[in-house]
């Protein structure tokens, strides 16, 4: 695997590590760029593939330097980028290249989203059962909230009959029934950790899911990256759940008992 990493802070350079524990170092890891414009294309060059763990601002200036350096493959996990993903769509179309975007490339956050969206259809029909989330990060991290955090929002308020939007950022005042409430913590070293609950007069249900180190969301992104490269795939962005539900679905297939011999159909 012929990788450029985009990005030198903790995701880059687990990423950068995972790729060398499989014997293949990236051929460069890039730091921020020398100029406002961006990396220049030559910095891309003799990549096959780019895994982006940049800033938001720089994901569309990387994509643009990497196309014109040939390059036709991306794993984009930097986050706070919304407002470039039209542009950045538009671009991997154009150019014919493929990429896996996602706030994370953990496998347990995909399938704690899962367990999230069944708990708010199971949760949700009962009013005293009250859903809110918290999530915590090292110090340093920049977006609030995080971008898993806001996913699994999203995902509970759509399976809730009740919420319908995140509560806005206030000092003092409850969140209107409707609204979920989102706590962040910034501090210390934590790599990262979710907490989905619901809380009622005699009880209260939670789901947590707390990360050790960086090295499961490294391990998503280059299972991201292996997808790509089994295959072409389509122009344009492609969802992490999609890798995740075609490992299941093979993982599923190649574990089915296998039919006794002379075993009557029907």
């Amino acid at each position: 695997m012929l990788g450029i990493v985009a990005g030198d802070g903790s995701m880059g350079r687990a990423v950068a590590a995972a790729l060398a524990s499989r014997g293949t170092p990236p051929l460069a890891v890039l730091g921020m760029p020398d100029s406002v414009a961006g990396h220049a294309p030559e910095r891309f060059a003799g990549a096959e593939i780019v895994f982006d763990f940049s800033v938001g601002e720089a994901v569309l200036p990387n994509l643009r330097a990497a196309t014109l350096a040939g390059v036709r493959l991306f794993v984009v996990g930097t986050t706070s980028w919304t407002a470039d993903r039209p542009a950045a769509e538009d671009l991997l179309r154009a150019t014919g290249a493929a990429a896996v975007a996602s706030p994370t490339f953990s496998l347990g956050v995909m399938l704690f989203a899962r367990l999230v969206e069944e708990a708010a259809a199971l949760f949700g029909p009962f009013a005293d059962y009250d859903p809110y989330v918290v999530e915590q990060h090292r110090r340093t991290k920049a977006d609030r909230p995080s971008g898993t955090a806001l996913e699994l929002s999203r995902r509970l308020i759509a399976a809730h009959p009740r919420k319908t939007r995140i509560a806005a950022a206030r000092v003092q005042g409850a969140p209107d029934p409707d609204e979920l409430d989102v706590t962040v913590i910034r501090a210390g070293a934590n790599p990262g950790m979710h907490l989905v609950g619901f809380d009622a007069p005699g009880e209260t249900f939670e789901m947590k899911l707390a990360a050790r180190d960086r090295s499961a969301y490294a391990s998503g992104a280059l299972a991201a990256a292996d997808w790509l490269l089994a295959e072409p795939r389509s122009p344009g962005f492609h969802a992490f759940e999609t890798v995740v539900d075609e490992a299941i679905a093979s993982a599923r297939a190649a574990g089915k008992p296998k039919e006794k011999p002379g075993a009557a159909a029907g």
